[in-house]
């Protein structure tokens, strides 16, 4: 199944060869322009999966809009450029782009140029998604071991006894156990 892209552009001329680069490729194409449009408004009405940018040399709006749709509307971002300035580069790189193309526009390196834009976004989508879920395991342990500190100080219990009557607790509640530690806390917390 092919993508449908949506392509932003100002300028008519190199707009219409990348969208018929696009289109003989066999990608659906949504075209917008680039200046006085919500980029993030205009890829939820067109329903896009990759969003192609196309322009002489990115601006601190288009950068800041390419982030808002990485952090609302995470899609691969494939910019076209003219400009290979580092810093340029470096700040696309920053606002969520997954490729950036300096050159002119080859129709035939189109479609390679998005399915390596997508593939890199997807890893970094699972190494995104796998951060957070490391984060919020160590989170869940670290709650769960001072809701153990605190009943092990409160009640006299050894490191198992603390466990385990927070794992009971869970369980009588139908709770996870970084829930009902959590609680704890915040009842240890109030109590003072």
């Amino acid at each position: 199944m092919m993508l449908k892209v949506m392509l932003v552009d100002d300028d008519p001329g190199r707009g219409a060869i990348l969208r018929q680069a696009l289109t003989d490729a066999g990608y659906t194409v949504f075209s917008c322009p680039l200046r006085g449009v919500n980029l993030l408004a205009e890829l939820q009405r067109s329903g896009a999966e990759v969003v192609l940018v196309d322009m002489d040399v990115p601006d601190r709006d288009t950068l800041e809009s390419v982030r808002h749709i990485s952090r609302d509307f995470p899609r691969p971002v494939v910019m076209y450029a003219e400009s290979g300035n580092t810093e340029t580069i470096r700040q696309a790189v920053k606002a969520g782009v997954s490729a950036y193309v300096v050159d002119d526009i080859n129709p035939r390196r189109v479609k390679p140029i998005l399915e390596v834009a997508v593939a890199r976004f997807k890893e970094f989508q699972a190494l995104r998604e796998e951060l957070e879920k490391t984060r919020n395991s160590l989170a869940e342990r670290k709650v769960v071991d001072r809701a153990k500190g605190i009943l092990m100080k409160k009640r006299g219990m050894d490191e198992e006894a603390a466990y385990q009557a927070l794992r009971k607790l869970a369980m009588d509640r139908n709770q996870r156990l970084a829930e009902v530690a959590r609680t704890v806390v915040e009842m240890a917390e109030l109590l003072g």
